[in-house]
């Protein structure tokens, strides 16, 4: 197991971007496995991979629409091929659609 050279990356985010938010890519990335991976995620963030990638994916949504972004340019951005997708998953983790997001200040916490 190589989790050492997992504890000491630090760009997480820009990984994740690269990889297009899918675990498997990110562990190909890594030169780990996925099973690697997951067991550093859940040691270090408390969560599955796929969880951190989700959350981390809906938060540069939220970036993104509040900096003046259309539904369609974030959705592009954040590699969704659908921006009809977008919209979907925004609603289910965020529980309003990203079209409300100026007059819905609300934000999940966990």
């Amino acid at each position: 197991m190589n989790i050492s050279k997992l504890n000491n990356m630090q760009n997480w985010e820009d990984l994740a971007c690269k990889a297009k938010w899918s675990a498997s890519a990110l562990a190909k990335s890594c030169r780990v496995s996925r099973d690697t991976l997951r067991l550093h995620f859940l040691k270090q963030m408390g969560k599955s991979p796929r969880a951190w990638l989700t959350e981390n994916r809906q938060q540069q949504a939220i970036v993104l629409l509040r900096n003046g972004s259309s539904i369609k340019e974030a959705a592009a951005c954040l590699g969704y091929r659908q921006q009809t997708n977008f919209a979907r998953k925004f609603k289910i983790f965020w529980g309003f659609c990203p079209s409300q997001l100026s007059s819905s200040p609300s934000t999940k916490t966990e």
